[in-house]
């Protein structure tokens, strides 16, 4: 059972990969709960946000000495295999020694490395799921991913709908799940 950052980091990325490589070719430009996007748009989305990782944290580059670079098209002809190459160098960038503990310049101020490498642990879950629900897979959470990304996301849950990169929460039913209430967090309907 993963008990540090690291290791639950390690498996949300495991997580999102098997549902990446279970899209078939018909289904990239399926719908996903996030309104605005197909699942190659997607895995477009959360392949660009783990590009960011080495650069920002092992050579401590800002958001604007980065740029666009990462904008646009970043999975190419083989979405699968762009993801696993950004997978592995953001799970390589978090591991080198001392990366937690930096400071990382990211685009609303200076983070330590930990808890970027959180937030983009809990993003990756959320995104899982999106994802699996896109290509019909199954879409259950495991247990230690939802109460990692439930305790990541609880403290920022009222500012997500305003960032405006999140729809606004959703009422939890009484004697809901861990997973339906990580979801209605994010404005998900679990």
């Amino acid at each position: 059972m993963p008990d540090t950052l690291l290791e639950r980091h390690a498996e949300a990325l495991r997580f999102f990969g098997e549902r990446v490589r279970a899209v078939q070719e018909d289904q990239w430009g399926a719908p996903t709960p996030c309104t605005q996007w197909s699942v190659r748009d997607l895995v477009n989305h959360v392949t660009g946000e783990l590009l960011w990782i080495p650069p920002m944290v092992t050579e401590g580059r800002t958001v604007e000495e980065i740029g666009d670079a990462f904008s646009g098209d970043v999975l190419g002809r083989d979405p699968a295999g762009a993801w696993e190459r950004a997978a592995a160098g953001a799970r390589a960038a978090f591991t080198v020694p001392g990366a937690l503990d930096r400071t990382v310049r990211l685009s609303y101020g200076p983070a330590l490395g930990r808890a970027y490498c959180a937030e983009q642990t809990a993003d990756c879950v959320v995104h899982a799921w999106d994802l699996a629900r896109g290509i019909g897979a199954d879409d259950r959470i495991p247990d230690g991913l939802v109460e990692f990304a439930l305790k990541e996301v609880m403290p920022y849950a009222d500012g997500l709908a305003a960032s405006g990169m999140f729809a606004a929460p959703l009422d939890v039913p009484a004697g809901a799940d861990a997973q339906i209430r990580l979801l209605a967090l994010v404005g998900r309907q679990g």
